[in-house]
Parts: structure tokens; C-alpha cells; sequence
């Protein structure tokens, strides 16, 4: 059997292998990330791509990673391990993360590239830096790095 054509057709074959290897949290997860793509697919009205399944599965490790610091905060331990289980396996579909030294010649180039002086440009920094990024970045990290270039 060859490798499945789309990202879509890959999830769904690794949650069969994952029920008949009786993998729970795997399974749960992969059948959390099949919902969430076909709800997004609801509300366009049409089947999305592979950048687009991407992007769905980026949100759902970052709701993860969100939900891991409020149960660490809350003293939930059980509940920040299930979390982070979760977002192993998202980890699959989601793409590398940029380093600090590529997220900063990002900045750098966008900055130079729309002429930016002031904090007043920021907006358009992060937009260039963030379309770039295509989700493989932290909003905070990029904001927090074109502040500190345009001296805010």
C-alpha cells in the first residue's frame, strides 16, 4: 500500500492504525483533528487543502500549548500530561517551527523591505513577517522582536 495522496487521507489512515494498534490518545487525538478539519471544511462549503489542513492542525497544537500552561498554573499535572500527549501527536502535522535567528532575519528583511522606522509600521512588519512565517512562528515572539527593532 503506498503513502496516502493528501493530509487529509494520511490522518485518516493513521486513525485506523491507531485503533487496531489500540492507541487511545493517539486515536482521540487524530479523531479531534479529523472534526476540526471537517468543521473548517463546513464553514468554507468546500475541501480544503494541505496547507489548509496544516494551518487547522498548527491551531489545534497551539490550543494545546495553551492549555498545558493553564493547567500547570491551575496545579493540574494529570490533565497538562494528557495535553501534552495531545500535542505530540499534532506534532506530526505540523511544520518544523522557525529558529530565533530565522525569525530574525524575517524581521530584519521585512523591515528593510517596507522601510519601517516607527512603531506606528508595525503592522505592516508583522504582516509581511507572519505571511512569510506561514504558522511555523509565534505572534508573540514576532511582535516581541519588531518592537524591539523599531524601538518600542
Amino acid at each position: 500500500m503506498g503513502t496516502p495522496e493528501t493530509l487529509k487521507a494520511r490522518i485518516a489512515e493513521e486513525s485506523k492504525q491507531a485503533l487496531k494498534a489500540g492507541e487511545k490518545v493517539r486515536l482521540g487525538t487524530l479523531r479531534m483533528l479529523s472534526a476540526a478539519v471537517k468543521n473548517r471544511e463546513v464553514e468554507l462549503r468546500r475541501e480544503l487543502t494541505d496547507d489548509e489542513v496544516t494551518e487547522v492542525a498548527i491551531k489545534e497544537a497551539k490550543r494545546r500549548t495553551e492549555a498545558v500552561e493553564a493547567y500547570e498554573q491551575a496545579g493540574r499535572e494529570d490533565l497538562a500530561a494528557k495535553e501534552r500527549a495531545e500535542r505530540e501527536v499534532l506534532a506530526a502535522y505540523v511544520p518544523e517551527g522557525l529558529s530565533d535567528d530565522e525569525v530574525a532575519a524575517l524581521v530584519d528583511g521585512a523591515v528593510a523591505a517596507t522601510g519601517a522606522t516607527a512603531m506606528s509600521d508595525m503592522g505592516k512588519v508583522m504582516g509581511m513577517v507572519m505571511g512569510r512565517a506561514k504558522g511555523r512562528v509565534d505572534g508573540a515572539k514576532v511582535q516581541a522582536m519588531v518592537r524591539e527593532r523599531l524601538g518600542g
